[in-house]
Formats: C-alpha cells, sequence, structure tokens
C-alpha cells in the first residue's frame, strides 16, 4: 500500500517536550508515536526512550494481529504513565500510537487530549473517542479502520478544531506534502503546542481491501476488550431509502399546495366541534377525546421510560466500571507498599477513597453497599500502610476518686508507675495504681505548668501571681529570680541539666534560667532565628525541639534553626498535636487530642532526617480529651492523661 508518513512538531516550550516518531517493520506495517511531556528534559527523555523500546518490543516484533499487538503495549504504556505520574516525575502526558498494518488497516489510540482526524472525500471527522472534562493521560480507547486511496489522516497530541476548522483542514489536505507545514505554522502562529504527523494513501487501492463500501471508515472500541464487527452504514440505510423516496412522492402529491392542506385541517375541525355540539355524535366526540389524551399520555410515558431505562443502563455501566477501576487501585497500592514506595501507594488510594464516594453520591442509589465495603477496605488498607495500631489502653487509676469535680491540665513522670498528676490547684501522687489525697500547692495561685527538675529532684510549677514555685522535700517553697520583672509567663516550661527554660510564643522566645542554690539567675533569651509565635510545646534533649499549631516542628541548637523533617508521615497527620514528649536519644511522641491518637516518629540524629514509625489510636467509651503523655526511658509503657483518667499502654509487641 503506497504510504507517504511525514512528523513534526511546533516550537516548545520551557518545561515540555514534543517527540515526533515514526517506525516501520519487516512485515510491511507502519508505527507512529507522537508525546507531548510536562517534566524535566532528563525526564521526558527517559519516558521517550521507555515508550519506544515498549514500542518495537512490543508491537512491531512480537506475534499476533496488529490490534492485539496494540492492545498489549497500550497496557505496558499505561503502566509506566500511571508510575511516572503519581511518583511526580512527570506532571502532564499527552501522547498518541497508532499503526497501519499491511492490509491498511489503521489502529489509533489516545491519552489525554491526543486526537486524530481522517479527511476523505473532501470532508474531515474525528475518529478518536472524544470526552468532556479533563482528559485522561492514559490510553482508554482503540480507533480501527479501513484506509482507502486518496485517504489523509492528521495526528497531533492537542485538539486542531480549536486552531483550524473541519473544512479548512479538508482544503489543507489538497496541497498533499504541504498539509504538515501548514498546520504547523497556524499552530505556532496561534502558541499552540502539539506533536504532529501526517499519513497520506496513494491512489492505488490497498491489496486487502475486495470491497471497501462493505468496511467501515472507522470502528470504535474500548482498549483491553475483544474485537467486534464493523456495521456498514450503507447496509443500514440500503432499506430506509425506498421507504424514504416513497413518502417523499405521497408527500408532495399530498400537500402539492398550501391551500390544500389549509382546508383539509379546517374541515376537521369544523366536523370534530359539530360532533361536539350533536346530541346523538357528542358521546363519539368525548371518547375520541378520551382516547386522543390517553394515547398522548401512552406515548409520553414510553418515551420517559425508554429515556430513562436507557439512562438508568447507562450509570449502572458507568459505576460497575468505577467499582471495577477502585478495585485494581486497591490492589495497585498493596503492591507498591510490599515494594516500600509508600507515598505512591497513599495518592493511589487517595485516588480510589475519592472515586467510592462519587459512586457512595449516584443519585442512582446502585452499588452503595459495594461502595460501602471498598470504602472499608481503603481504610484498612491505609491503616496497613501508615502502620496505625487501635487500642484499648488499660486504666492505671481513676482520680475522681479523690476529687469527682477534677479536670486535670497535666502529669510528670517521675519514673515508671510513679507520676504527679496536676490541675489548677492540686497535685495528685501516684504509685502503681493508687493514688493518694491532693495536696493544694497554694490558696491564691493557680498552676500554668510543671516539670520535673531531676538535677535537684523536685517539681517545679509556673503559676499566676508571676511567681515559681518548687515542692522540695514535699514542701511547697517560692523561688526568686534574680530579673527585676520577675518570671515570664509561657506556654510551656521544660529541664535540662541545671537548666530552667520557658517558651513564650508571645515574645517569640525561651528564656533560659539558671539554678543556683536557692533561687534563679536572669533569664537569658536562647531563640536567636527561630520562628515560634504559634508555638504550643517543646522538648528538650540536646537539641530544643518545637511543635507550632498546623504540626510544624522547629529544631534549634545553641538557639538557632536546624534542618528538621519527618519523612514518609501521612499528609496532615501532627495537625492538631498538642503535645510532644521526646525519649532521651531514641523516638518522638506526639499526642493528637482530637483523634486520641499518638503519633511516634524516629530521632533524626544530628541530620534531622526523621522518619515516621507508626501511630496508636485509643479507644474505648470512657476515654476523654487527652492532656499529656509520658513514656518510660526503656519505651515499654505509654502513659496518656485525660480529664480524670490515667491510662497505660503496653508498647512491647505492639
Amino acid at each position: 500500500m503506497d504510504i507517504i508518513i511525514q512528523t513534526g512538531h511546533t516550537k516548545s516550550s520551557s518545561g515540555t517536550t514534543l517527540v515526533s516518531l515514526s517506525f516501520s517493520s519487516p512485515r510491511g506495517e507502519h508505527a507512529y508515536l507522537l508525546l507531548q511531556v510536562t517534566a524535566a528534559p532528563k525526564d521526558a527523555k527517559t519516558l521517550e526512550e521507555e515508550c519506544t523500546t515498549i514500542l518495537q518490543h512490543g508491537l512491531l516484533e512480537a506475534e499476533g494481529d496488529s490490534w492485539g499487538r496494540l492492545d498489549g503495549t497500550l497496557k505496558e504504556m499505561n503502566g509506566l504513565f500511571k508510575g511516572l505520574l503519581v511518583s511526580n516525575v512527570v506532571e502532564d502526558i499527552h501522547a498518541l500510537l497508532a499503526i497501519v498494518d499491511s492490509d491498511g488497516m489503521l489502529h489509533v489510540s489516545h491519552a489525554g487530549r491526543a486526537e486524530a482526524y481522517l479527511i476523505r472525500g473532501g470532508a474531515t471527522s474525528q475518529i478518536t473517542e472524544y470526552t468532556r472534562g479533563k482528559p485522561s493521560p492514559v490510553f482508554v480507547h482503540i480507533s480501527s479502520g479501513q484506509l482507502e486511496p486518496r485517504d489523509a489522516v492528521v495526528f497531533s497530541t492537542q485538539r486542531l478544531l480549536r486552531t483550524i476548522t473541519p473544512a479548512q483542514l479538508a482544503q489543507l489536505s489538497q496541497r498533499g506534502d504541504q498539509l504538515l507545514s501548514e498546520i504547523t505554522i497556524q499552530l505556532d502562529a496561534e502558541r499552540e503546542l502539539a506533536s504532529l504527523a501526517t499519513l497520506h494513501v496513494g491512489a492505488r487501492a490497498p491489496k486487502a481491501a475486495a470491497d471497501t463500501s462493505e468496511r467501515p471508515a472507522v470502528s470504535n472500541r474500548r482498549a483491553g476488550r475483544s474485537r467486534t464487527g464493523g456495521v456498514s452504514l450503507k447496509r443500514v440505510l440500503a432499506p430506509v431509502l425506498p421507504l424514504v423516496s416513497t413518502w417523499g412522492k405521497r408527500g408532495l402529491s399530498t400537500m402539492s399546495s398550501a391551500s390544500t392542506f389549509t382546508s383539509v385541517v379546517r374541515e376537521k375541525a369544523t366536523d370534530f366541534l359539530a360532533d361536539l355540539k350533536d346530541p346523538q355524535r357528542k358521546r363519539r366526540a368525548h371518547l375520541l377525546l378520551i382516547a386522543s389524551a390517553l394515547g398522548a399520555f401512552l406515548v409520553i410515558w414510553m418515551v420517559v421510560r425508554l429515556s430513562t431505562s436507557s439512562q438508568r443502563s447507562k450509570s449502572r455501566a458507568e459505576l460497575e466500571d468505577l467499582v471495577e477501576q477502585i478495585n485494581t487501585e486497591i490492589r495497585t497500592a498493596d503492591n507498591r507498599r510490599l515494594t516500600g514506595d509508600v507515598d505512591s501507594a497513599n495518592a493511589i488510594l487517595g485516588r480510589a477513597e475519592e472515586r467510592a464516594k462519587q459512586v457512595m453520591d449516584s443519585e442512582s442509589g446502585l452499588f452503595r453497599v459495594e461502595a460501602l465495603d471498598l470504602l472499608d477496605r481503603i481504610r484498612g488498607k491505609r491503616e496497613e500502610i501508615h502502620n496505625i495500631a487501635r487500642l484499648n489502653p488499660r486504666m492505671v487509676v481513676n482520680l475522681s476518686s479523690k476529687n469527682p469535680d477534677i479536670v486535670a491540665q497535666g502529669m510528670i513522670g517521675l519514673a515508671d508507675g510513679e507520676f504527679t498528676v496536676y490541675d489548677r490547684q492540686d497535685l495528685y501522687r501516684i504509685l502503681l495504681n493508687a493514688v493518694d489525697d491532693p495536696d493544694r500547692i497554694g490558696d491564691e495561685e493557680l498552676i500554668l505548668d510543671g516539670v520535673y527538675f531531676d538535677r535537684y529532684k523536685t517539681l517545679a510549677f509556673l503559676t499566676t501571681g508571676n511567681s515559681l514555685i518548687e515542692v522540695i522535700s514535699d514542701q511547697p517553697t517560692n523561688m526568686k529570680t534574680e530579673a527585676a520583672e520577675g518570671w515570664v509567663t509561657g506556654k510551656d516550661m521544660e529541664t535540662y541539666l541545671r537548666f530552667l527554660y520557658i517558651l513564650s510564643p508571645d515574645k517569640n522566645q525561651i528564656f533560659k534560667y539558671e539554678r543556683l542554690s536557692n533561687r534563679y539567675g536572669p533569664p537569658v533569651e536562647y531563640n536567636v532565628n527561630g520562628d515560634l509565635s504559634t508555638a504550643v510545646d517543646m522538648a528538650i534533649d540536646n537539641s530544643i525541639y518545637i511543635v507550632k499549631e498546623g504540626g510544624t516542628i522547629v529544631k534549634l541548637l545553641r538557639g538557632e534553626v536546624q534542618p528538621f523533617v519527618i519523612r514518609h508521615a501521612p499528609d496532615d497527620v501532627l495537625k492538631d498535636v498538642a503535645k510532644l514528649y521526646k525519649v532521651p536519644d531514641s523516638n518522638f511522641y506526639f499526642l493528637d487530642p482530637k483523634a486520641a491518637r499518638i503519633v511516634v516518629s524516629t530521632d533524626g540524629g544530628p541530620t534531622g532526617e526523621s522518619s515516621y514509625v507508626k501511630q496508636y489510636v485509643l479507644e474505648g467509651d470512657q476515654i476523654g480529651t487527652l492532656q499529656d503523655l509520658y513514656v518510660d526511658p526503656d519505651q515499654t509503657h505509654l502513659y496518656v492523661l485525660d480529664e480524670k483518667r490515667l491510662y497505660v499502654v503496653d508498647l512491647q509487641g505492639k
């Protein structure tokens, strides 16, 4: 078959790579590959090389019929496209792949906004599937049809009809080998980007087309499905044409003039009105009215019924296909998790969840049970990927047994099994599963925060009234500072070695006090360049770590900000964190009261490269709003406090 092939592309722009390639095989086949890739040049080149390899091995060198080989090639390319898009290596892809076999049969498939146009007999028609909304960046449909002599086909990675009309495209095709250059010039003038290819069939008939009038010009079917035979347009219209001709003759003879038609209508109307007034014939006229109304109702009911049934069948097919896609994406996400690509698995699960919600929101109500089951599977798979453990913690003590009105606001861990819990005025000493009667720290002042001063074996409490109280040998003692303005009020308080640190977000500062024998020195400003304006809590372990509203972590060393990031953490997992606890030289534990969970991550070391580990979600009807947490140095027990109870979680084996 005499075929002339041309490839080219418009001027490209920064960040977009245009590729136009043509291939031939020993069996006399011609293949075309067009790519428009939004990515870094290096990544786009890698995609081009991978697609070329897949095309050569899967389409040109493989055995079998051309449609089947093309279908298998498209599946491989779809897998490649999805992997690059999910991993954000490539932002967007528009592609077209076509093959003309030795019998002159054209098969073409497109991804994104790519399209193909057939110019035959002075008329232009689009032969690829057109979809509304955002186009899918993968190959979905395969359009097939027999080429005829003098046909011209235009392939493009962008919709040409936005720039060139079908009539202009047909007119340009008459210029033969100038068609490609003319299209390129017009696209460049409109600053449109596209990879292009043209195909011209010579005047000699193809050897395998014995009767082209009986073969459809193009048939369109979904990639990955079985081939079905086409129906000739001529065969469909053949039995209808004589009826149209006969009707036309009768119509012309009956309605030769407008006056004849008007007179007939007037005569019938007059007779009907006369029947209504005539006592003997009005019954027949009334029955005729009722019959006409019933007939009209039945016609309208049948039309609505057929339309509703057709729409419901279409909706059912679309939803069934959507459910199948969700199942596939869940399996794909599981495979990505097994290979260690957690970010990609999360992205795929997010897309599957959106599609399941589309099924749930469908007005038809179909497949809602299946969608609920899929949402449960997605949730379970996401928890498996994120290493989420749901636990019922064991209650250690119930503080309301000592004070029914208690609203605990924090706890201080002294050792594994020994704690001091405090509300606004009282201290509650807990040892194992026993709690002592409360001790009041002061009659007038309220507690803001408390901490254990390990170096001096005392408890320190920052209170209202611009004071700091230490419990020394079970005796509350007011501690003075050499600062003239007294103590600074802050959001959190921590100790390290012989120093006391107070976090003051209002002043964007951490104030460092040195403890002397019976007093504290003046405060020294620790923060140099960190933004602490929305800080909620801090922890100290060689460096100071501050958690801010929204889950941002700031690491300070000698007052200067250091790099810190938590790798592989789920999106917004720290958004509602209110407390931060750090085991010395080991893991971080973040308390999220809203979700009743504790998020664990690694230390991060000097580089600040922490890694997400897991989550503990606490379940139970009696659990209130979580206030504070403590982890023993061996990380065998995790203690959490709500307003009235203290709970423990055994970490070994979890």
